[in-house]
């Protein structure tokens, strides 16, 4: 058995390893065996496998998902569990890595790391790089998520005292800027983070099926207000593909929990305000502040709405309404930030 090449391998470190293959003989183990499972264990770490196994999906899947399904393993598996051999890896390190997603707030993340970690570890019992899916003893482990409404502000006063603190927003001027945007257009905070300056013509924005959770196109009008931060937003990032870029990554988004982060550092807690929830806020003050049509509200919110004959309206539908609905909505916007104003200078 070779121990190494001279002179890349010097006496000293020859003797040694000459001395670790004779131990392991006079334990009864074949040291020339043992040195190639290792090499095949280095050759399937847990990244590799993952990586290949999303290579042989991305012909059949849609390339958000895969962008998607990479980005979570990366930012929450690989750096734990990337380098370890995957035949190597236990129910309980992987508990310590979604466990570590759920200790920050992201229940439904570590949901759906967990799940995507028993397809890569199925993959690997199926191409003969592991045995079990460790996974599958992890069922009941992670705590079970609570139905319920996500936290929306409908008070019209309240409203403006959010709007105005948003405003004042003193972080990265991306997050301002998508923070100003949610409320004004109150489309899903993954279709804003997703946001492409191509998708962008004059003041319309068009989300490709693909980034919906519908899987239909969708057609956002932009008021005034919207096509203003815009242009200055593209000032910064217009370069580049996506509106809002991470730090980190500029052909990756801002993260899921960004915009979160930054009503939680204003002091807005999670029974007062999410993300998702300016989506409730326009849908009930659109009805009972500005006495909008149920069937414009709902189209702009991308819910599926048919007409008397049961019939899906499509995307264009109702489009020179919905734009000056958009357009009256955003300015009612405006007026409780400057209605709050007006009373702090009063007093």
């Amino acid at each position: 058995m070779a121990v190494g090449k001279f002179p890349s391998i010097g006496l000293k470190v020859a003797r040694e390893r000459a001395s670790d293959a004779r131990r392991q003989v006079a334990e009864g183990v074949d040291p020339a065996a043992s040195k190639r499972t290792q090499r095949a264990a280095q050759g399937n770490t847990f990244q590799l496998v993952a990586e290949e196994w999303i290579k042989a999906q991305t012909p059949r899947w849609k390339e958000r998902n895969v962008l998607l399904t990479r980005s979570r393993l990366t930012a929450n598996v690989f750096l734990e569990l990337g380098k370890r051999p995957i035949a190597s890896i236990t129910a309980p390190d992987v508990l310590r890595v979604v466990r570590r997603i759920e200790a920050r707030g992201a229940g439904e993340t570590a949901k759906r790391v967990l799940a995507v970690c028993g397809q890569v570890f199925r993959y690997a019992i199926a191409t003969g790089r592991a045995e079990r899916d460790p996974t599958g003893d992890l069922r009941g482990a992670l705590v079970a998520r609570k139905p319920g409404h996500r936290a929306a502000v409908t008070d019209p006063k309240a409203l403006g005292t959010l709007l105005r603190a948003i405003d004042g927003y003193e972080g990265r001027y991306t997050t301002a800027a998508a923070l100003q945007l949610l409320p004004l257009l109150f489309v899903r905070p993954g279709e804003l983070r997703n946001m492409e300056w191509r998708e962008i013509e004059g003041s319309v924005w068009e989300i490709p099926g693909e980034k919906m959770k519908t899987g239909t196109p969708h057609i956002v009008p932009l008021p005034r207000q919207a096509v203003a931060i815009l242009d200055r937003l593209r000032l910064a990032t217009g370069s580049g593909r996506l509106v809002f870029p991470s730090d980190r990554s500029a052909v990756r988004p801002i993260s899921d929990v960004t915009m979160t982060a930054a009503l939680r550092r204003m002091g807005f807690d999670k029974t007062q305000v999410t993300p998702h929830g300016f989506r409730a806020t326009a849908r009930t003050l659109l009805a009972e502040q500005l006495h909008e049509k149920p069937e414009l509200i709902e189209h702009q919110l991308a819910h599926l709405v048919r007409d008397p004959l049961g019939r899906a309206y499509n995307r264009t539908q109702f489009l020179p309404e919905r734009k000056q609905m958009m357009q009256r909505w955003a300015d009612y916007l405006d007026s409780l930030k400057r209605r709050g104003e007006v009373i702090a200078l009063s007093a």
